[in-house]
């Protein structure tokens, strides 16, 4: 008899959340989305880095950026000494990775519905503010400008 293994909750947790990425691709067409848990509903182009973080990237990555493990493995992005470049988090954001899937709006596809893309300075927000939390303490920042150059090296 074979043993049968079932999902890890990190794994439903990241399920959940890229099919919640399905509804977030609809908001986001029509420029909206949530930013938190009231009713209020901010632009994505307002957003800063910890709200895109939060809405986001947390799914996979975790609240605490602690990364999981389950049906699928999401790096851990808290005392990760691979940030220390920004210009691989902006390509790996562009781009995408291994099971991480791209965000950039020459890259990005949809999980069964519309992308879910940022554009250059959403990208570089988000970056800035995860090399200067969960234990990252990377003062040097990216701009909207080195993510766009770094887009159109790869192109």
């Amino acid at each position: 008899m074979s043993k049968r293994k079932f999902p890890t909750a990190a794994a439903l947790l990241c399920t959940a959340s890229v099919l919640g990425l399905l509804g977030t691709a609809a908001l986001l067409k029509e420029g909206s989305a949530r930013a938190d848990t009231t009713d209020e509903r901010v632009p994505l182009s307002k957003m800063d880095g910890q709200q895109i973080y939060g809405h986001i990237c947390q799914g996979c990555h975790m609240a605490d950026a602690g990364g999981a493990v389950g049906a699928g493995r999401f790096p851990a992005l808290a005392k990760d000494p691979a940030l220390a470049s920004r210009q691989y988090m902006a390509l790996t954001i562009l781009m995408g990775r291994r099971n991480m899937p791209a965000f950039g709006s020459k890259h990005a596809v949809g999980f069964g519905g519309p992308p879910v893309m940022l554009n250059d300075e959403q990208i570089a927000a988000v970056i800035n503010y995860v090399r200067m939390h969960f234990g990252n303490l990377y003062k040097d920042s990216i701009t909207a400008a080195e993510v766009a150059r770094l887009d159109q090296k790869v192109h």
